[in-house]
Parts: structure tokens; sequence; C-alpha cells
């Protein structure tokens, strides 16, 4: 695993929790949607701490479908935690890092994945990983090259519009969290 990206994201969690002045996030409650991460509810809403994945979510499987080994700074972000999605800025605007709450998660990911490296085979473009959103209201996402480990700023059906940091710990590392509750992408 990548320590300094655990380092990174548990930073950008501890620091959000210490600008809120609460020992937990809140979301919405969902009864068909829990996480190993809820530490109690209050009214009608879950709390939330990110929980350390053990053990961490398996990429093998994706691996076999794509037939080629995930990159170590996919496996080592997505297998952190389990937690909801962090709302940050960057020198580049707003990022909405996407995090997986559940198995079920992982395995919609995993999906999602497998259908977006299906298009970028038509399309003979470099198989990517999407870690992030940007705005709400904006098709550009930022993912991770499975070859390079390049954080990259995307738009669907298109190449990658530009290399936005050399790796995915250096572009967690410069993100500042902000205190609004994740949206939905």
């Amino acid at each position: 695993m990548n320590l300094k990206i655990n380092a990174a994201l548990t930073g950008l969690f501890q620091t959000a929790l210490d600008m809120s002045g609460n020992e937990a996030f809140s979301t919405p409650f969902d009864p068909e949607w829990r996480s190993d991460c809820e530490v109690g509810q209050q009214g009608s809403n879950t709390l939330w701490r990110p929980m350390v994945q053990k053990p961490a979510v398996d990429f093998s499987g994706l691996a076999n479908a794509v037939d080629a080994p995930i990159h170590p700074d996919i496996s080592a972000y997505y297998g952190s935690f389990w937690a909801g999605n962090l709302e940050s800025t960057s020198q580049e605007g707003h990022v909405s890092l996407i995090q997986l709450w559940n198995h079920e998660d992982f395995d919609r990911l995993i999906g999602n994945l497998v259908g977006h490296f299906m298009a970028k085979q038509r399309s003979r473009q470099p198989f990517t990983v999407f870690i992030a959103n940007t705005e709400p209201d904006s098709e550009l996402f930022l993912s991770v090259d499975n070859e390079s480990g390049q954080v990259l700023l995307e738009e669907p059906a298109t190449p990658p519009l530009k290399v936005v940091e050399k790796d995915l710990a250096t572009f967690l590392e410069r993100l500042s969290p902000v205190l609004t509750e994740a949206g939905i992408y």
C-alpha cells in the first residue's frame, strides 16, 4: 500500500473534522445502504468517520477484466477507508473525492470501471480510473492513468484534457477540504 496516499487521505479527513468542530461527518440515513464507517445516528442522519478497510478491497478481478495490473496508487486510494465522499478544493477548482461506503459500493465501482475500460478500449485510449468529480453541474472528472499514475482531467468520450499532477499522492497533498455536504454526481 502507498503510505503517502493513506497519510494524505487521513490528513484531509482529519482537517475536515477539525474544521467542522465535530467528531464525525453527517449524511442522510439510509437503512438499505449501511457502512462499517457509521458511528451513530443523529435525528435522520448517519454519523460516520473514515474506517480503515481490513482487509482492503481487492482489485484482482478488475485486473483480470482489463487484462492488465491495476496501478498501485489506485489500489491504495480505494483500499484505504470506508467513507463518504470528501469535498475539497485545488488550484484547479472544486474536487469531490470519491470514496467507498461499503462492499456494494466497491462492486458498483468495479462495474462502472469495466464499462469505462470498454469505452476507452473502443476509442483506443489508455485505461484510466476515475477518483473524483469536479463541479456538480460539470461532466469533467479526475482520474489516474493506470500505466503512468498521473492524475488527469477528463471528459466522457474524449481523450484526457490535461495532466493535473504527476502522481496521486502529490495531488492529494495539495487539496484543502471544504465543509459542504457531498453532492450527488
